[in-house]
């Protein structure tokens, strides 16, 4: 008998499936008339509001004569500015990933002894349970690392014999062995992809003492381990602006909802995981380095600007890349006048450009960011302005770096972990109501018809 493909949709499938579509409906005018918060935003944009947050806040307007209007982004991490945090490790030529993981998770600036004992307890935690990589990863690879990832993450859960426990202090244990792992399971699920998949060799290196958690990515994903050190703190930054971003992006708030609900750690964020995968949330700077490669594929002169232009509208007129009437990587849900990430990255990626010799990506790159808000404001109707975000040049920046465009996503969730796990703690320490929004019931009642009636 031959062995049945179950990815294929079948005649019957297709069938079920117009029968769902067909009765599944709403009229989009009752979403108006009922007052529904689409999205948890109302028309103009602004997000509903469903709890309250020390971790992390978002600056997009200002009120000047009693009037909100757009002013240049900011973004702090417990109360201080991301810039300045980053600016205070760039000048001292230090790594910032481990010391904002601190800052995050514990509410405050680390000492030098504060710091190097938090570098000690990650060291500690970094390593997985025995026969973890071959018996999980290297047995079951996914084409998808960020499946990869989320499977981990639930596997985990069977080597942990408190894993049901929500007590603070064990939470904080497996949210800090899970930060440390993080660059082991992504790597190595990568890996085992490359090996599995495309048939290249099979390397798997371990994780240096020593390293950052930026150094140990690039070790353990280059063949030689090999890394400059611009390389490594380049990385590291986007590391930090990627960590936290309030509590209300979608990964962050299911985060929040799962947590409310009393379930283990490794469930809370593999519901994140999940969430993060969208190219709507964390998949968008994978969608944004596609759409380059068609647009310098696409277009002869990079230079010129009437060609460049000629190609963005295309776009917003689904006539090129995906069809999908989007220019990745431009428009953000809360900024508008600027992206402070995309501000730093912007600079990082001038750097590391000039250093490996990517002048003419990095001149393309800026070229869009420049014309694109002009474009969309010619073509679109929008209620705020619209500037690249920080999806714009983190795919250029992993570009430069060699780095493969599978691991995109899962190097977001790498920093975005610490961020999930500091609010999954304020969750529980705050100990709220199960997280339960309203939904209102449009389907009339009807009464029940027997088999033979039908």
């Amino acid at each position: 008998m031959a062995k049945r493909d179950y990815s294929v949709v079948t005649p019957e499938v297709k069938h079920l499936t117009e029968v769902c579509v067909q009765n599944s409906n709403i009229d989009p005018e009752l979403y108006t008339k009922l007052e529904v918060k689409r999205g948890l935003r109302d028309l103009n944009g602004k997000g509903v509001l469903t709890g309250l947050t020390e971790i992390s806040d978002i600056i997009a307007t200002k009120e000047v004569e009693g009037e909100v209007v757009p002013c240049e982004g900011s973004l702090y991490y417990r109360g201080y500015n991301v810039v300045n945090l980053i600016e205070g490790f760039h000048k001292d030529n230090r790594f910032g990933f481990e010391e904002v993981a601190y800052l995050l998770l514990m509410g405050s600036l680390p000492t030098k002894e504060e710091l190097e004992n938090f570098k000690e307890v990650l060291v500690d935690y970094r390593s997985l349970p025995n026969s973890f990589v071959r018996d999980i990863i290297l047995k079951a690879p996914s084409p998808d690392v960020m499946n990869s990832l989320a499977r981990s993450v639930l596997t985990l859960y069977s080597f942990d014999k408190e894993a049901d426990n929500t007590n603070i202090d064990n939470v904080m244990r497996q949210c800090l062995q899970l930060i440390a792992e993080f660059p082991m399971l992504i790597v190595y699920a990568y890996n085992s992809y490359r090996y599995y998949r495309q048939g290249e060799n099979l390397i798997i290196h371990r994780p240096k003492a020593e390293y950052s958690a930026a150094e140990n990515i690039l070790h353990l994903l280059r063949p030689d381990g090999q890394f400059t050190d611009l390389e490594a703190k380049v990385l590291d930054t986007a590391l930090v602006l990627h960590m936290e971003h309030g509590g209300g992006n979608n990964s962050t708030f299911t985060t929040h909802v799962v947590t409310s609900s009393g379930t283990d750690t490794y469930s809370a964020i593999a519901a994140a995981l999940g969430s993060l995968k969208g190219p709507k949330h964390g998949g968008a700077n994978v969608k944004v380095t596609e759409m380059f490669t068609d647009l310098m594929a696409q277009v002869k002169n990079w230079e010129d600007e009437s060609e460049v232009e000629a190609y963005l509208k295309a776009l917003l007129h689904k006539q090129a890349f995906d069809k999908s009437g989007l220019i990745y990587g431009m428009g953000h849900a809360i900024y508008s006048v600027s992206d402070p990430r995309a501000l730093v990255l912007h600079d990082c990626v001038a750097k590391l450009a000039e250093e490996k010799g990517m002048d003419r990506e990095y001149a393309l790159y800026s070229l869009v960011e420049r014309l694109a808000p002009k474009v969309i404001a010619e073509e679109r109707k929008i209620y705020k302005g619209v500037s690249a975000n920080v999806d714009f040049f983190s795919g250029l920046l992993y570009q430069i770096l060699g780095l493969p465009n599978e691991i995109y996503t899962a190097l977001f969730a790498t920093a975005r972990i610490v961020g999930w796990s500091a609010h999954r703690i304020e969750e529980l320490i705050n100990a709220g109501k199960i997280i339960r929004p309203a939904y209102v019931a449009v389907q009339e009642h009807r009464d029940y018809v027997p088999m033979e009636e039908r």
